[in-house]
């Protein structure tokens, strides 16, 4: 418990989280950065209008990534 106390608060953090998920509580709790906010916030309001990828725009995408 010393190591860990003398850790850096977000690696103390993780520790909890960490523990937590093994001992079965895996509640995560994740902060997000206000750019990350935004984001979320458009793709949700995306989602309620119903906009959509296509599926040729899907296909467009995975098909650079295939190999």
């Amino acid at each position: 418990m010393e190591t860990a106390r003398a850790l850096s608060p977000e690696m103390q953090d993780e520790i909890a989280r960490l523990v937590l998920a093994y001992a079965g509580r895996d509640e995560a709790v994740i902060e997000l950065t206000a750019d990350e906010v935004a984001d979320l916030v458009e793709a949700q309001a995306e989602r309620m209008r119903g906009d959509f990828a296509t599926a040729a725009e899907v296909e467009a995408v995975l098909s650079k990534y295939r190999l």
